[in-house]
């Protein structure tokens, strides 16, 4: 794509930027329990839409090069973002659930499921690649300290004879089977030729021997036109992947090589672009610095002067908190600034003298309400919680419409920087940082006024009173246990403790799953939909990922400090956890009970332990810190073989030390479990924010699963091999299960023989059957315990008393009738 083609997409976005930004007054309007479904069917509208706003800004963001619009699109990127996870938040709170039957929403604004997937940005990995390296090198030389003793140990060190009658004893087996079955060949010929003798053959005469020969040899020829043909339209229908993938994969190369040179030209630009800030600012202080400097005292002069005119005195200098100087040049006058001034100390006085009133009415209010609430349970109102992020997209777009809409590619033909926009920007920063020196100056001169003219010392400044209201709880400040020791040392020590580990590369598209196309159908039927693979992996990018990849959404978006991954084994837990880790670049932090064992031994050590880990964590941001078996730190009951592990000794520290986590610091805990019914709910859940239940695979699910895993291995598909017949027959069993057995079966022995012998259906029927499948039973019991957490209680309540409702309608109508 050009310039001028992401120019459209840039104009386009903007258009639809408008129109959302003007339904979002409507969501925070107070709707009754009656209209929660238009509620929820707004707000899931609105997310698809942001969704695709949030993959358009991503591409412009990765590709444009002019680098202005590029901090532009940046902080637009980011606000969308956040947008996204508020509306999910509203959305979670509204559905009482953390899956989202969307089909319905989909299918009315004309999309596909792909527009259901939450884009990654990619600057979360671009822009973090140096660092990354550099972490990676130094993990790898404080692994490969300790290598040597572990891997000097475990191979046994053959003499140079040993290994030579080790490998002959090899060859000679190899050739001895190789002989075996040339001589088995040479037998079956042998065995056939005499067979041949006995029986004698048929005679046939010179015309009917041709005609044999044409016969089978045009019915072959038939048959392969047919097969080729019937293969052809299979292909046009999709129900057979294609045989020649060979131009796309050219076009998606050449697309890739274009968008690398790009970035290049990106880096480019903006470097051009930091020294032209350096000398436009440079500039901007020799030339305008004095004359700017000079105005400013003037006009503060003269406020002195009108004000000592008006009220016989000098007016108290506005503290620095407040904007300093700024107030006044705001084009005010005097008065009004005299007359703002004094209204707040007035308004300080009347808060404090109504705050006595106001305790009395609200105690009396609260009794009322207690009356209230009962009755008024069945109609509460639905909102969406004011947005932290629409400030900042409306600050966006307005700088859009003012700057770029009406600017042309011919003004910026080399994509470089608009000099007249950055004289600006820097002229504004320049005054704010002669206004800062010249507000110490005037503080001065105001004070040797007062003495000369009025004769008067100079009054104590006060500092300006907060307003009145609820005291925000006091942020408990962690005690530092390690004060003397420096980051080093104890990232060092986490990592030869094994604490600190290496992640796995695993990239979030690799959680291969599909969409439940059926939500809303079941909804209407009264059935509870299950959350799907494709759902889970959405939940993961929009809870672990974006939160994680950028300060500036973090810190905006709504906190969730940790997650609870609950579901049996083998549905890719870990793999998620991976996932997280490879998309943002995070570190990987290993708290399961198992790995602690025999660490920071004694009765502190637990606290040391949690206290290094999140210390660390905190420095080294983003990090993920995972539990597995997380059932086990909650432990109704610790059994008596894991009794010397003590998986309950970080129980208490892991709430304390999460509570201290505040917005910015992107840390998330994650725990993985597939027994949670033998921990206690209420510390579980008083751990764990949200709690994301992963059952068994549908047949959407399974299908694409069996595909993606077995072209994976390097294997296409044919005609022999019916991919539905094994989605339908692995009802019941785990991703892990399947991959298992496409590994059993797809060795690199029957790899060799594809070409001679297709892969078929029945081969892998084999290896499924004798691996353990989710029975009813335990998917059950995970289900019961997912619907005694507190959300869980809710959604069931809900689902109750819309039963009730329809109950009740059913039998008005009964009675009319």
């Amino acid at each position: 794509m050009s310039e001028a083609a992401y120019q459209r997409l840039w104009d386009s976005s903007h258009l639809i930027l408008e129109e959302l930004l003007d339904q979002e007054p409507l969501l925070g309007e107070a709707v009754s329990e009656r209209e929660r479904q238009s509620f929820q069917y707004r707000l899931s509208s609105l997310y698809l839409y942001y969704l695709g706003l949030l993959r358009r800004f991503d591409t412009l963001y990765d590709q444009m090069v002019q680098p202005q619009k590029r901090r532009l699109l940046r902080r637009l990127l980011d606000s969308v973002a956040c947008r996204v996870l508020e509306l999910k938040d509203d959305l979670v709170r509204a559905d009482l659930c953390e899956t989202h039957c969307l089909d319905q929403v989909l299918q009315d604004l004309k999309l596909t499921p792909a527009d259901l997937e939450v884009p990654i940005p990619k600057y979360f990995e671009l822009e973090r690649s140096s660092t990354l390296k550099e972490r990676e090198h130094v993990l790898t030389e404080l692994l490969s300290r300790l290598k040597p003793e572990i891997s000097e140990g475990s191979f046994p060190i053959l003499s140079r004879t040993e290994a030579i009658m080790l490998l002959q004893k090899a060859e000679r087996a190899r050739q001895g089977r190789l002989r075996a079955i040339f001589m088995r060949e040479i037998r079956k010929e042998e065995e056939r030729d005499r067979k041949i003798w006995e029986e004698g053959r048929f005679k046939f005469s010179q015309d009917e021997a041709a005609i044999t020969i044409q016969k089978v040899w045009k019915g072959y020829l038939q048959r392969k036109r047919t097969q080729q043909d019937r293969r052809t339209e299979m292909e046009f229908i999709g129900m057979l992947p294609s045989a020649s993938p060979a131009g796309p994969v050219g076009t998606r190369s050449q697309a890739s090589l274009g968008a690398d040179v790009r970035r290049l030209r990106q880096a480019e630009k903006e470097e051009e672009f930091q020294l032209a800030v350096v000398k436009t600012r440079d500039h901007l202080r020799e030339v305008e610095g004095p004359d700017t400097k000079e105005k400013m005292k003037e006009q503060i002069r003269q406020w002195f002067i009108e004000c000592h005119a008006l009220t016989g005195r000098f007016p108290d200098y506005p503290d620095e908190s407040l904007g300093g100087s700024s107030l006044i040049f705001a084009d005010k006058t005097p008065e009004q600034v005299r007359m703002e001034l004094e209204v707040q100390v007035q308004e300080n006085k009347k808060k404090e003298q109504e705050k006595s009133k106001e305790k009395e009415k609200e105690e009396k209010e609260k009794k009322k309400k207690g009356e209230k609430t009962k009755k008024g349970e069945a109609d509460t109102m639905l909102r969406a919680l004011p947005s932290k992020s629409i400030p900042a997209i409306n600050a966006g777009h307005k700088e859009y419409m003012n700057l770029w809409k009406n600017r042309f590619d011919s003004l910026f033909p080399s994509q470089s920087f608009d000099s007249e926009t950055l004289k600006m920007e820097e002229r504004k920063e320049v005054e704010q940082e002669i206004r800062i020196q010249v507000d110490d100056l005037m503080r001065q001169e105001l004070k040797n006024l007062r003495l000369a003219v009025d004769r008067e010392e100079t009054r104590p400044a006060k500092p300006p009173k907060k307003k009145a209201g609820k005291k925000p709880g006091k942020k408990k400040k962690e005690k530092d246990l390690t004060p003397d020791r420096p980051m080093d040392s104890l990232f060092e020590e986490l990592i030869v403790l094994g604490l600190l580990k290496k992640s796995e590369t695993v990239p979030l598209k690799d959680y291969v799953g599909d969409c439940l196309y059926l939500g809303s159908a079941l909804n209407l039927a009264n059935k509870l939909p299950m959350p799907s693979l494709a759902d889970i992996r959405q939940n993961m990018a929009l809870y672990g990922i974006l939160r994680l990849g950028s300060p500036d959404i973090h810190a905006m978006a709504p906190l969730i400090r940790s997650i609870l991954l609950v579901g049996p084994s083998g549905m890719g837990k870990k793999m998620l956890v991976k996932a997280v880790c490879t998309e943002t670049g995070a570190n990987f932090f290993d708290l399961s009970p198992e790995n602690l064992q025999g660490k920071y031994p004694g009765k502190t050590g637990g606290q040391m332990l949690v206290h290094v880990v999140f210390k660390v964590a905190r420095y080294l941001q983003p990090s993920v810190i995972w539990i597995g078996n997380a059932e086990k730190t909650f432990y109704k009951r610790v059994p008596k073989e894991e009794e010397e592990m003590d998986p309950k000794r970080i129980k208490k520290d892991l709430t304390k030390a999460l509570r201290l986590l505040s917005p910015g610091d992107r840390v998330i805990l994650i725990g993985t479990t597939d027994r949670p019914q033998v921990a206690e709910m209420k510390g579980l859940c008083r751990t764990y924010e949200r709690i994301l239940l992963l059952p068994r695979p549908d047949y959407a699910s399974r299908y694409v699963l069996w595909r993606h895993m077995i072209e994976a291995q390097g294997v296409q598909g044919t005609q022999h091999l019916d991919i539905s017949a094994l989605a339908k027959v692995s009802d019941g069993y785990t991703a892990g299960c399947i991959l298992q057995a496409i590994q059993a079966v797809l060795t690199e022995r029957r790899l060799l023989q594809l070409s001679k012998r297709p892969l078929l259906t029945s081969e892998f029927l084999g290896p499924l059957a004798k691996l353990d499948p989710v029975y009813r039973e335990e998917e059950e019991s995970l289900k019961d315990w997912y619907f005694k957490t507190p959300l869980g209680k809710k959604r069931m309540k809900l689902l109750k008393d819309q039963d009730a409702a329809e109950e009740a309608k059913l039998a008005k109508e009964k009675k009319k009738k």
